[in-house]
């Protein structure tokens, strides 16, 4: 592990401010000063403070206000100075270097002054190091030592602490219970130094602004939310206090029940697309703490809930950690050993292709799988099956994405990484909504709107991001749901019409033919905010005023979600959102681009790999013959030309009695999928379904055979994330079951008579480095040495690419698409009045099989629907009332929580538990180029109800008998 010294005097991370410097895009570009140091002649960039000059130089100042991610503060006084010319000992952190400058850090005098420092913070100061869990890793402890504080003259006498005191007598008002609300830190206030760290990095950091001091002298102390506990406030429980704090004031829990680890070993989170970099703190194969590793490229050193403290679900009982087969789904799970688990697994599959046909069965690769384990499975499906029917959940999220990107600009992935946002002068965010689902980079973004970018934000909802401390968006296009092309065309008529189309960069990058075609198509007045107004419902003057503040605001960037991808017109969108950008010219440098925030840890990954069955990975067509020839001479077997099977294929032959397997591996479509009972029966009407997880989640209900899985924890790999950053993922423990997921696609391989015989998962990226053109500079050695890596990376980019489409399109020139406004089928009438809309909240992740397994159930332990105290009133409709939720698909009833977030006419839910049945009310109805379900609109009623719905009663009663079957297997066990 990092000592304290390097924990806090290490290499800079770039994004966040660092002790009087405020980027190190900043210093690379400053001119160097030189300055001498204790005799040293040193040289730095301008800007860089005398305390971080003396760090780089090897010359340590003792600190405790100070931290490498946080701005300088100056109020410990410990890191003062001598410096020749100048009055008095300044604060060497807030005093910046000057040419010529001699600094004296080291004398008589200083020592005198720091030692007389250290004994006021001391004095009341708990003296208990031996039972503290900061014992051996507490700065305050490391610097009394450093100043050689031996003996401290003030509160206390003797052996008996007796803390300071006010004047008027009473007990410090620090000195109180400690406040253990949190579940996973806790606040003891007795040991608190009012260095004011964790309210800085609350405030810097994260954006929460929801610490602060109280109080003066020996009453001030730290504040969540106006002396609110830490559960009750603001606080977003994102560690950043805990992670700045010097002394044991906030301690992780893991910690004090466990005490210091012993190593740690840097690893990925495996939780949204964000991709962070954490070392896994250990005691032998049990993590004492995970902690945002500074280094970690996406992330440099700042982390969520969910990242840093939610990963109790690696080692929950639930966890199947034996194989299990059943001939029938009625019959009770048996438990067997791996051999024959998947024995019986090949043998029905092969027994079903014998009786079908080849086509007959197929697989599901998921986004929270590892690249190597994604592309095991679609070889498997490839070269095993003999067929294409292979998909991935990205099916169900992000689809579109690939499908309008490779149209317009020739590569299926976002154009920046993370930092980028930092040089954005506008940012518009689409159908996102970062501070819950992508809780890292938004911090990073909410940072660039307090220096002055300007936001606009596209919702029917008021997320976070539209007003939040210090943060107000200038624009909130709060259209419709369902309405997102009608409003992009109308911007674009704005800008084209108004004339800040970027012609210069028109000309010089794009399709002249198609963009003349389109500057016709959006130029028509039918396009006009006016004449659209009706139908987004957002006024026709402020979508002129955000059209022009994005055209004409400096450095422009969208980042968009699955706002934007889940509607029957998806893919459409995300070309017109690329259309934008390039009439602009807000693309192929830092601060613009086109930014899809990916849900999942490895949604980019997945498609990366080839798991749609019209690609093979780097997204080749399957009937081009020079790719198919490549892989068939690399795994020696014929492949098939014709795509295969899309999942919502897969369900309708499967009704049909032509699909009769799948293997799914790390995806629950049981719940994620829309229109539950549509895919149920699919999943009913199949004679071997074969699921490879964590937890007997709802598909596992329907299952024949289950392989139990890995966690992130139990496996070596690669997660590549929304930036197209590829970073290790590697193992601190041994796998629960005894497999990680890629050994157990390898040995149903191998059983299905296909031969794999990989050692190791490196082995793997390099056969995918070997045959994709993107990955071809991808190697564990290179992942190990430079941290990550940015694909494409080859020869022409043999370090990264952070930037796309600098100088050229990947296709070469831009080409505009034509969008017309198509309204979706789902409409609202006198029977279904209401769109009902989706989305995520930040303690929980995606279908909650994790989350839900965590203490994060103490923010969140339910879905509820979010809906407007107008249409509320007309219902009938209190706070917390139960009410039915229904559709032309089905209906649910859930718990009412009503809000002005949300406009009359729309209603909103999560779909983190299973039982609340949001995706029973879902459609079938889907984007038009890629069947991406149009999640997002869905016509409902709402009504007041005193009893759960029928899908839910079966629900229960389903998953009581399921539960009796698991309780026959222990016994058989027994």
């Amino acid at each position: 592990m990092q000592s304290i010294a390097e924990h806090d005097y290490g290499t800079p991370p770039p994004r966040w401010v660092n002790i009087g410097q405020s980027s190190s895009s900043a210093a690379a570009e400053a001119p160097l000063v030189s300055l001498n140091i204790d005799g040293v002649e040193v040289s730095v960039p301008q800007g860089t403070s005398v305390l971080r000059a003396a760090a780089l130089n090897g010359i340590n100042i003792p600190k405790l206000c100070a931290t490498d991610q946080l701005d300088a503060f100056g109020s410990c006084r410990l890191c003062l100075v001598q410096i020749e010319g100048m009055k008095g000992y300044p604060a060497s952190c807030t005093t910046p270097v000057a040419p010529g400058m001699k600094v004296t850090t080291q004398n008589d005098k200083l020592a005198a002054l720091r030692r007389g420092v250290m004994e006021l913070y001391i004095s009341d100061h708990p003296l208990d190091c031996l039972t503290c869990p900061a014992n051996g890793h507490c700065e305050l402890q490391d610097m009394a030592g450093a100043v050689g504080l031996r003996e401290v003259r003030y509160g206390y006498e003797g052996d008996n602490h007796v803390y300071a005191k006010l004047a008027d007598g009473s007990v410090n008002a620090r000195f109180v219970a400690k406040d253990e609300s949190n579940p996973y830190f806790t606040f003891d206030p007795s040991k608190c130094i009012v260095c004011s760290r964790c309210v800085r990095a609350c405030d810097e950091q994260q954006g929460t602004l929801a610490l602060s001091i109280q109080g003066r002298g020996f009453d001030s102390k730290v504040s969540p939310s106006q002396n609110e506990s830490f559960l009750d406030s603001e606080c977003v429980s994102c560690g950043a206090c805990v992670q700045a704090c010097p002394t044991a004031t906030l301690s992780e829990n893991t910690l004090i029940a466990k005490g210091q680890a012993e190593h740690s070993i840097v690893t990925t989170c495996a939780y949204c697309g964000v991709g962070c970099s954490f070392r896994a703190e250990m005691k032998g194969e049990e993590v004492v703490r995970m902690v945002p590793d500074k280094d970690g490229q996406a992330n440099h050193g700042h982390s969520c809930v969910k990242g840093r403290f939610a990963i109790g679900y690696a080692t929950h009982p639930d966890r199947i950690t034996k194989p299990m087969i059943r001939a029938r789904t009625s019959d009770p799970w048996r438990e067997v050993s791996w051999e024959e688990a998947i024995a019986y697994a090949a043998s029905e599959f092969k027994r079903i292709q014998s009786r079908y046909g080849k086509g007959a069965i197929g697989g599901i690769t998921s986004s929270r799988c590892s690249n190597e384990e994604t592309y095991l499975v679609q070889k498997l499906v490839r070269a095993g099956f003999g067929n294409n029917n292979v998909d991935t959940c990205a099916r169900v999220c992000h689809s579109p994405t690939g499908y309008g990107l490779r149209q317009t600009l020739g590569e299926s992935a976002g154009t920046q990484n993370f930092d980028s946002v930092l040089q954005a002068d506008v940012i518009m965010v689409i159908g996102a909504n970062p501070t819950d689902g992508h809780p890292v980079f938004a911090s990073l973004m909410k940072r660039r709107l307090r220096e002055g970018a300007q936001l606009i934000v596209a919702d029917p909802r008021r997320i976070d991001l539209v007003r939040s401390p210090h943060i107000e968006a200038a624009h909130h296009l709060k259209l419709k749901p369902g309405t997102n092309v009608a409003l992009v065309n109308s911007l674009a008529h704005v800008i084209v019409t108004e004339g800040l189309v970027n012609e210069a960069f028109v000309r010089e990058r794009c399709e002249q033919p198609a963009f003349e075609k389109w500057r016709k198509f959006v130029a028509d007045a039918r396009h006009a905010p006016e004449a659209m107004e009706a139908v987004t419902g957002v006024p026709a003057a402020e979508l002129r005023a955000a059209a022009r503040l994005y055209a004409t605001g400096g450095n422009a960037a969208i980042y968009y979600g699955l706002g934007v991808t889940e509607h029957s017109q998806g893919s459409t969108m995300v070309m017109g959102i690329a259309n934008l950008a390039m009439a602009t010219g807000n693309i192929g440098r830092e601060g613009v681009g086109v930014n899809p925030l990916r849900g999942q840890n490895n949604v980019q990954g997945s498609c990366d790999m080839g798991s749609f069955p019209h690609e093979f990975p780097g997204y080749r067509h399957v009937a081009d013959e020079a790719t198919r020839t490549q892989f068939e001479k690399a795994w020696g077997v014929s492949l098939l030309a014709e795509p295969g099977l899309r999942i919502p294929n897969m369900f309708e032959s499967a009704l049909d009695g032509d699909f009769k397997g799948l293997y799914i591996e790390g995806e629950d479509i049981a719940q994620s999928d829309p229109n539950t009972q549509h895919v149920t029966a699919a999943l009913n009407a199949m004679e071997c379904v074969v699921v490879q997880d964590l937890f007997l989640n709802e598909s596992a209900k329907f299952a024949h055979v289950f392989l139990p899985g890995s966690s992130f924890l139990e496996k070596d790999g690669t997660f590549t994330n929304a930036e197209r950053r590829i970073a290790r993922v590697r193992r601190v423990m041994k796998p629960k079951a005894g497999y990680a997921d890629w050994e157990i696609t390898q040995l149903l391989a191998n059983a299905m008579g296909y031969a794999m015989n990989y050692r190791h998962p490196s082995e793997i990226m390099d056969e995918i480095a070997a045959l994709t053109p993107t990955f071809q500079g991808v190697s564990y050695a290179r992942l190990d040495e430079m941290g990550s890596i940015q694909w494409p990376c080859n020869e022409q980019q043999p370090q990264g690419t952070p930037t796309m489409h600098v100088g050229e399109f990947v296709r070469g020139k831009g080409r505009f698409m034509i969008t017309e406004y198509v309204p979706t089928h789902e409409k609202v009438n006198t029977r279904y009045p209401l769109i009902l809309t989706t989305g995520r909240i930040l303690s929980q992740y995606n279908v909650g099989a994790q989350t839900r397994r965590t203490e994060n159930v103490a923010w969140h332990h339910e879905d509820r629907l979010e809906i407007h105290p107008s249409d509320a009133e007309a219902r009938g409709i209190v706070e917390n009332d139960w009410v039915g939720i229904a559709s032309r698909a089905g209906e649910t009833v859930l718990r009412a929580h009503l809000t002005d977030r949300v406009q009359p006419g729309v209603v909103y839910t999560t779909f983190h538990f299973p039982e609340s049945g949001a995706n029973v009310i879902t459609t079938d109805n889907s984007d038009w180029a890629t069947n991406c379900p149009e999640y997002k609109v869905t016509a409902v009623q709402v009504t007041r109800v005193s009893q759960p719905s029928q899908w839910q009663q079966r629900y229960r009663q389903f998953s009581e008998r399921q539960a009796e079957l698991l309780q026959a297997r222990d016994s058989a066990v027994k």
